[in-house]
């Protein structure tokens, strides 16, 4: 099994995760052009894609999800809550309704939803897991719960928000409102919340870790590396961090 990212940011999102024959994309927040040249960059075409996997109604997560499923014809799953945010129709969509708690199969990859804490419909996180290897998904999210420790433990792989710096957050010129919405507990999780999920969970077999989501204005890839560092007791090179232009290239889980 092998992930890589299009993009993560504000900006858009797309995460791609593979097996085999199996190639399907988690949230795709770009347009048809944008999206199938980022494809291009880690070699794969729009034809490549089984299906989209949406985690929340959100333009820079869903902006491009059914254009992308009409043109290429490939189904998307996502919750009721979403689809009701959505707005969307079913002419034309393979639309695929999942419940929250429950896993699925898709082709050679099986994948657990999971509910979290943020201000969507009925926003998902997920977890893939093909053979004895599992990739964990995390963003936004507010705050970290119980069920979130217990799907994110001992996992192989780890693609985990780290979304702003709280100082940096407090000194911004976003206005107070918006402060208290990325804050809160249905907003973004914040670099140190990031780490002390890493410092409650089982990392031991972890392979690879992207800190992703991460605020243009209110952090800096320095200060997510130091502070997941100081947890997991890694070099901070080790860490990975998505771009928001580029994501990251194809990591592999041995």
């Amino acid at each position: 099994m092998r992930f890589a990212s299009l993009g993560s940011g504000s900006a858009g999102n797309a995460l791609l995760v593979e097996r085999g024959s199996t190639c399907l994309m988690l949230d795709c927040g770009f347009g048809l052009r944008e999206t199938a040249t980022r494809l291009q960059r880690l070699e794969r075409s729009p034809g490549c894609i089984t299906g989209i996997l949406v985690t929340h109604e959100h333009g820079d997560h869903v902006g491009g999800v059914f254009r992308f499923a009409r043109k290429y014809a490939v189904p998307v799953w996502l919750t009721h809550g979403t689809w009701v945010a959505t707005g969307e129709s079913h002419v034309g969509l393979d639309l695929r309704i999942i419940d929250s708690h429950h896993a699925l199969s898709i082709g050679e990859l099986e994948v657990q939803p999971f509910p979290v804490p943020h201000d969507a419909h009925e926003p998902v996180q997920y977890v893939f897991s093909g053979a004895i290897r599992r990739l964990g998904v995390l963003t936004d999210a507010g705050e970290v719960t119980p069920h979130i420790r217990e799907m994110l433990s001992a996992c192989d792989g780890l693609v985990l928000e780290c979304n702003h710096d709280a100082r940096m957050l407090a000194q911004s010129i976003y206005p107070a409102s918006l402060k208290r919405r990325i804050a809160s507990r249905y907003g973004h999780l914040e670099n140190s919340v990031a780490a002390e999920l890493l410092g409650s969970i089982d990392c031991s077999r972890l392979q690879h870790l992207v800190a992703a989501h991460l605020s243009e204005r209110n952090n800096l890839p320095e200060l997510v590396t130091a502070a997941i560092a100081g947890v997991l007791g890694c070099a901070e090179a080790w860490i990975g961090v998505a771009r928001s232009d580029t994501g990251f290239g194809w990591r592999c889980l041995n």
